[in-house]
């Protein structure tokens, strides 16, 4: 009888915590290189990383390869709500001008695998809802208070962008202790301001610790929803990009301290590919997809440039040269078991809206980390390739 009994209560409480909904809340705090974040005093910080996890992180895409991003403001934005890098989204720039709305963002995803479901913005910039996040996607929000000369008084020193950002913050523990949106979007501008202005400086360094002050409030708005709700939370904290090493007032460039970023998360463990390899900006959208259990549709997966870094991942690091008619491939495997499907198309359709036909040219054990596809009589000089595992999918570009 006692052995029944704790069986049912071991049930009971497995039972309990699969009804618990995920909700994430990511932050961008922008501007501050990981060197930086990891040098000033961040208390509250700390506290979310000792129930989780830090990384540093990359943005920038491949150096030097078709890939290469920008390490500009929203540019970063943009890579991380898509999972892909500027050759794909089309935010080479702060003007935003033409977004490729082709590469689907987390908030369409998420509402079109679950449109009852609500998402938020809390945003010093209303261009991320309006032009990045896409408002029709977006159920809540608190942004545009830039625009408030009023209020908000536009002085020479900038202090009014850590007043905006105080406001965001405000907004943000209010609705997540409210409205409880199932994916939040929180960005704040004035560390970046203060790197521009002053460079490494006592003023960079003092708005870190404000904008730690702030994830304090935040991740006590988290902890009120877990004790009072039956809701499980992830917040990813990051960065969009470093800055110059000379000064530490420019970014936009390929060098290491401006390609340099991080991310804090209260998710333990990071799987193998985080522990191994040195994640991007890209990785974030599909991580958060897994940990809200959206399911991507192939057509979109296989554009993402990201991979998951929670749960098991089979395959990273591919790349691929071309030579005298045929495409080398090789890859990193993190699984021992299973077979890589190696799928190719000539075209870019999905680019513009349409869909590519992939032919599946060989299947080979993952094991192998390298394989050998003839592709003379596919014609062209354009290739995509996917490589599909049981557990992820990963994709290049040969040219």
């Amino acid at each position: 009888m006692k052995q029944l009994l704790i069986l049912l209560l071991l049930a009971g409480t497995v039972s309990a915590q699969s009804k618990r909904e995920k909700k994430v809340v990511f932050v961008i705090a922008d501007g501050i290189p990981a060197d930086v974040i990891e040098k000033v005093a961040t208390p509250n910080i700390d506290k979310i990383i000792a129930a989780g996890t830090y990384t540093r992180m990359h943005v920038g895409g491949g150096k030097n390869t078709y890939s290469e991003t920008p390490t500009i403001s929203a540019v970063g934005y943009n890579s991380l709500l898509t999972g892909t890098w500027v050759n794909k989204h089309n935010v080479p720039d702060n003007d935003i001008k033409a977004p490729n709305y082709h590469y689907h963002n987390i908030f369409r995803l998420f509402k079109e695998a679950y449109p009852t479901k609500k998402t938020a913005v809390y945003s010093s910039w209303e261009d991320n809802r309006t032009k990045l996040a896409l408002s029709e996607y977006v159920d809540l929000h608190a942004d545009g208070y830039e625009l408030d000369t009023a209020s908000f008084h536009h002085d020479k020193q900038r202090d009014f962008m850590h007043n905006i950002d105080e406001k965001v913050i405000a907004e943000a523990v209010a609705g997540i202790k409210k409205d409880a949106a199932s994916l939040n979007w929180v960005y704040l501008e004035y560390t970046d301001d203060m790197g521009h202005m002053h460079g490494d400086s006592p003023e960079f360094y003092k708005a870190v610790s404000l904008m730690d002050a702030q994830m304090g409030k935040l991740w006590e708005a988290i902890q009120y929803r877990r004790q009072h709700f039956p809701e499980d939370w992830m917040i990813v904290i990051t960065t969009d990009h470093g800055r110059d090493e000379k000064t530490g007032r420019d970014h936009g460039g390929q060098s290491a301290r401006q390609r340099s970023t991080w991310m804090v998360t209260s998710y333990r463990p990071l799987n193998n590919y985080a522990k191994y390899y040195e994640p991007g900006i890209v990785d974030i959208m599909p991580t958060i997809a897994r940990y809200l259990q959206i399911n991507i549709p192939d057509s979109v997966a296989r554009e993402v440039d990201g991979t998951p870094l929670i749960g098991k991942v089979a395959i990273a690091q591919a790349a691929g040269t071309f030579i005298q008619g045929n495409i080398d491939l090789k890859w990193k495997a993190l699984e021992d078991a299973g077979n890589v499907k190696i799928y190719v198309t000539t075209t870019n359709q999905f680019k513009e809206g349409g869909q590519d036909e992939y032919k599946l040219i060989k299947e080979v054990p993952l094991k192998q980390e390298h394989a050998l596809i003839d592709v003379k009589n596919l014609g062209g000089s354009f290739y995509k390739i996917v490589l599909e595992t049981r557990l992820n999918t990963v994709n290049i570009w040969v040219k």
